[in-house]
Protein backbone atom coordinates (compact mmCIF):
# COMPACT_ATOMS: atom_id res chain seq x y z
CA UNK A 1 0.00 0.00 0.00
CA UNK A 2 1.35 3.42 -0.99
CA UNK A 3 2.02 5.84 1.85
CA UNK A 4 0.76 9.37 1.20
CA UNK A 5 2.08 12.60 2.66
CA UNK A 6 0.92 16.18 2.39
CA UNK A 7 4.06 18.32 2.23
CA UNK A 8 3.87 21.99 3.08
CA UNK A 9 6.18 23.63 0.54
CA UNK A 10 6.84 27.34 0.94
CA UNK A 11 9.68 27.59 -1.55
CA UNK A 12 12.25 28.00 1.22
CA UNK A 13 15.25 25.88 2.12
CA UNK A 14 13.66 24.09 5.08
CA UNK A 15 10.44 23.02 3.38
CA UNK A 16 12.45 21.84 0.37
CA UNK A 17 14.61 19.55 2.51
CA UNK A 18 11.59 18.30 4.50
CA UNK A 19 9.74 17.39 1.29
CA UNK A 20 12.76 15.51 -0.02
CA UNK A 21 13.03 13.63 3.29
CA UNK A 22 9.40 12.58 2.82
CA UNK A 23 10.21 11.40 -0.69
CA UNK A 24 13.26 9.51 0.60
CA UNK A 25 11.05 7.79 3.19
CA UNK A 26 8.87 6.42 0.41
CA UNK A 27 5.84 8.69 0.62
CA UNK A 28 3.80 9.68 -2.40
CA UNK A 29 3.89 13.47 -2.23
CA UNK A 30 0.88 15.79 -2.30
CA UNK A 31 2.33 19.29 -2.23
CA UNK A 32 0.50 22.20 -0.62
CA UNK A 33 1.60 25.84 -0.91
CA UNK A 34 -0.03 29.09 0.13
CA UNK A 35 -0.51 32.39 -1.62
CA UNK A 36 -1.54 34.19 1.56
CA UNK A 37 -1.01 37.84 0.70
CA UNK A 38 2.75 37.96 1.05
CA UNK A 39 4.39 40.98 -0.56
CA UNK A 40 6.22 39.05 -3.27
CA UNK A 41 5.69 35.86 -5.25
CA UNK A 42 9.29 34.66 -5.65
CA UNK A 43 8.75 31.89 -3.11
CA UNK A 44 5.67 30.70 -5.01
CA UNK A 45 7.77 30.06 -8.11
CA UNK A 46 10.34 28.24 -5.96
CA UNK A 47 7.58 26.12 -4.42
CA UNK A 48 6.45 25.05 -7.88
CA UNK A 49 9.99 24.05 -8.81
CA UNK A 50 10.47 22.08 -5.60
CA UNK A 51 7.15 20.25 -5.99
CA UNK A 52 8.31 19.22 -9.44
CA UNK A 53 11.61 17.82 -8.13
CA UNK A 54 9.83 15.58 -5.60
CA UNK A 55 7.49 14.45 -8.40
CA UNK A 56 4.43 15.53 -6.45
CA UNK A 57 1.31 13.60 -7.40
CA UNK A 58 -0.55 16.89 -7.09
CA UNK A 59 0.38 20.44 -6.12
CA UNK A 60 -2.34 22.65 -4.68
CA UNK A 61 -1.76 26.39 -4.48
CA UNK A 62 -4.18 27.58 -1.79
CA UNK A 63 -5.19 31.24 -2.04
CA UNK A 64 -6.33 33.48 0.80
CA UNK A 65 -5.37 36.94 2.02
CA UNK A 66 -3.95 37.38 5.52
CA UNK A 67 -3.21 40.99 4.63
CA UNK A 68 -6.84 41.65 5.59
CA UNK A 69 -5.74 41.23 9.21
CA UNK A 70 -2.52 43.25 8.92
CA UNK A 71 0.08 43.35 11.72
CA UNK A 72 2.84 41.43 9.89
CA UNK A 73 5.50 43.11 7.79
CA UNK A 74 5.39 40.11 5.43
CA UNK A 75 1.85 40.98 4.38
CA UNK A 76 1.03 44.50 5.56
CA UNK A 77 2.20 47.01 2.95
CA UNK A 78 2.24 49.78 5.57
CA UNK A 79 4.96 47.98 7.54
CA UNK A 80 8.60 47.65 6.51
CA UNK A 81 10.60 44.44 6.85
CA UNK A 82 13.49 44.76 9.28
CA UNK A 83 17.04 44.54 7.94
CA UNK A 84 20.65 44.46 9.11
CA UNK A 85 20.00 42.82 12.48
CA UNK A 86 23.01 41.18 14.08
CA UNK A 87 23.09 37.43 14.63
CA UNK A 88 22.91 38.13 18.37
CA UNK A 89 19.70 40.14 17.98
CA UNK A 90 17.80 37.60 15.87
CA UNK A 91 15.56 35.35 17.96
CA UNK A 92 15.57 37.45 21.13
CA UNK A 93 12.13 38.89 20.38
CA UNK A 94 9.26 37.92 18.09
CA UNK A 95 10.00 39.84 14.86
CA UNK A 96 7.67 42.00 12.77
CA UNK A 97 7.69 39.26 10.11
CA UNK A 98 5.69 36.98 12.41
CA UNK A 99 2.34 36.29 10.74
CA UNK A 100 -0.27 35.67 13.47
CA UNK A 101 -1.08 31.95 13.78
CA UNK A 102 0.34 31.24 10.30
CA UNK A 103 1.57 27.70 10.93
CA UNK A 104 -1.69 26.86 12.68
CA UNK A 105 -3.64 28.06 9.65
CA UNK A 106 -1.35 26.18 7.26
CA UNK A 107 -1.41 22.96 9.27
CA UNK A 108 -5.18 23.09 9.69
CA UNK A 109 -5.66 23.31 5.93
CA UNK A 110 -3.05 20.57 5.45
CA UNK A 111 -4.92 18.41 7.96
CA UNK A 112 -8.17 18.82 6.03
CA UNK A 113 -6.38 17.94 2.78
CA UNK A 114 -4.65 14.95 4.36
CA UNK A 115 -7.91 13.56 5.68
CA UNK A 116 -9.65 14.13 2.34
CA UNK A 117 -7.05 12.06 0.46
CA UNK A 118 -6.55 9.53 3.28
CA UNK A 119 -2.91 10.58 3.78
CA UNK A 120 -0.74 9.09 6.49
CA UNK A 121 1.37 12.13 7.34
CA UNK A 122 1.91 15.86 7.01
CA UNK A 123 5.47 17.14 6.62
CA UNK A 124 6.38 20.67 7.71
CA UNK A 125 9.89 22.13 7.61
CA UNK A 126 9.99 24.04 10.88
CA UNK A 127 13.05 24.11 13.12
CA UNK A 128 13.28 25.07 16.79
CA UNK A 129 17.06 24.89 17.15
CA UNK A 130 17.96 27.80 14.89
CA UNK A 131 14.67 29.65 14.62
CA UNK A 132 14.17 33.41 14.44
CA UNK A 133 11.75 33.90 17.32
CA UNK A 134 8.51 32.41 16.02
CA UNK A 135 6.36 30.74 18.71
CA UNK A 136 4.86 28.21 16.25
CA UNK A 137 8.25 26.65 15.48
CA UNK A 138 8.68 24.79 18.74
CA UNK A 139 8.50 21.14 19.73
CA UNK A 140 5.62 21.62 22.18
CA UNK A 141 3.63 23.37 19.46
CA UNK A 142 3.92 20.33 17.16
CA UNK A 143 2.97 18.01 20.04
CA UNK A 144 -0.08 20.14 20.81
CA UNK A 145 -1.17 20.22 17.16
CA UNK A 146 -0.76 16.44 16.93
CA UNK A 147 -3.08 16.01 19.90
CA UNK A 148 -5.61 18.34 18.31
CA UNK A 149 -5.38 16.48 14.98
CA UNK A 150 -6.05 13.16 16.75
CA UNK A 151 -9.14 14.60 18.43
CA UNK A 152 -10.53 16.68 15.57
CA UNK A 153 -10.60 14.25 12.63
CA UNK A 154 -12.60 11.17 11.76
CA UNK A 155 -9.34 9.35 11.02
CA UNK A 156 -8.04 10.26 14.46
CA UNK A 157 -11.21 9.13 16.21
CA UNK A 158 -11.04 5.87 14.23
CA UNK A 159 -7.47 5.37 15.46
CA UNK A 160 -5.84 6.12 12.10
CA UNK A 161 -3.41 8.85 13.07
CA UNK A 162 -2.33 11.50 10.58
CA UNK A 163 1.21 12.00 11.83
CA UNK A 164 2.50 15.58 11.96
CA UNK A 165 6.15 15.16 10.97
CA UNK A 166 8.69 17.93 11.48
CA UNK A 167 11.94 16.13 10.57
CA UNK A 168 14.07 19.27 10.89
CA UNK A 169 12.74 20.34 14.27
CA UNK A 170 15.94 19.75 16.23
CA UNK A 171 18.41 20.43 13.43
CA UNK A 172 20.50 23.58 13.00
CA UNK A 173 20.44 25.41 9.66
CA UNK A 174 23.90 24.02 8.91
CA UNK A 175 22.70 20.46 9.55
CA UNK A 176 19.65 21.06 7.36
CA UNK A 177 21.91 22.22 4.53
CA UNK A 178 24.16 19.18 4.91
CA UNK A 179 21.14 16.87 5.00
CA UNK A 180 19.67 18.52 1.92
CA UNK A 181 22.89 18.14 -0.04
CA UNK A 182 23.22 14.51 1.06
CA UNK A 183 19.75 13.54 -0.20
CA UNK A 184 19.90 15.64 -3.36
CA UNK A 185 17.45 18.41 -2.44
CA UNK A 186 17.66 21.22 -5.03
CA UNK A 187 18.87 23.96 -2.70
CA UNK A 188 19.70 26.16 -5.67
CA UNK A 189 15.96 26.36 -6.45
CA UNK A 190 14.97 27.64 -3.01
CA UNK A 191 14.13 31.20 -1.96
CA UNK A 192 14.41 32.30 1.68
CA UNK A 193 14.61 36.10 1.38
CA UNK A 194 11.72 38.18 2.71
CA UNK A 195 12.33 40.69 -0.10
CA UNK A 196 11.26 39.73 -3.62
CA UNK A 197 14.14 41.13 -5.69
CA UNK A 198 16.04 39.52 -8.55
CA UNK A 199 18.66 38.49 -6.00
CA UNK A 200 18.28 37.70 -2.30
CA UNK A 201 18.84 40.86 -0.25
CA UNK A 202 21.37 39.44 2.23
CA UNK A 203 20.10 41.83 4.91
CA UNK A 204 16.77 40.47 6.19
CA UNK A 205 16.68 38.01 9.12
CA UNK A 206 15.90 35.08 6.84
CA UNK A 207 18.88 35.77 4.59
CA UNK A 208 21.16 36.25 7.59
CA UNK A 209 20.12 32.94 9.19
CA UNK A 210 20.49 31.16 5.85
CA UNK A 211 23.97 32.60 5.27
CA UNK A 212 24.97 31.71 8.83
CA UNK A 213 23.94 28.11 8.11
CA UNK A 214 26.00 27.93 4.93
CA UNK A 215 29.02 29.44 6.68
CA UNK A 216 28.78 26.90 9.52
CA UNK A 217 28.32 24.07 7.01
CA UNK A 218 31.36 25.41 5.10
CA UNK A 219 29.40 25.28 1.86
CA UNK A 220 28.83 28.17 -0.53
CA UNK A 221 25.19 29.19 -0.98
CA UNK A 222 24.35 28.59 -4.67
CA UNK A 223 21.90 31.51 -4.94
CA UNK A 224 22.91 35.11 -5.68
CA UNK A 225 22.82 37.96 -3.16
CA UNK A 226 22.75 41.72 -3.54
CA UNK A 227 24.80 42.04 -0.35
CA UNK A 228 26.92 39.70 1.74
CA UNK A 229 27.80 40.53 5.37
CA UNK A 230 31.44 40.85 6.37
CA UNK A 231 31.33 37.74 8.55
CA UNK A 232 30.23 35.56 5.64
CA UNK A 233 33.55 34.34 4.36
CA UNK A 234 34.38 30.79 3.43
CA UNK A 235 37.86 29.34 3.28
Amino acid sequence: MVKKAVCLISGGLDSCVAAHIAKKEGYEIYALSFNYGQKHKKEIESAKNIASTVKAKKHIMFDFDLDKFGSSSLTDKSLSIGKNHSLEEIGKTIPSTYVPARNTIFLSIALAYAEAIDADAIFIGITATDYSGYPDCRSKYIKAFQKMADLATKKGVDGKVIEIKAPLLHMSKADIIKKGLKIGAPIEKTWSCYIGGKKACGRCDSCILRLKGFKQAQVRDPIEYEFLPEWYKLR
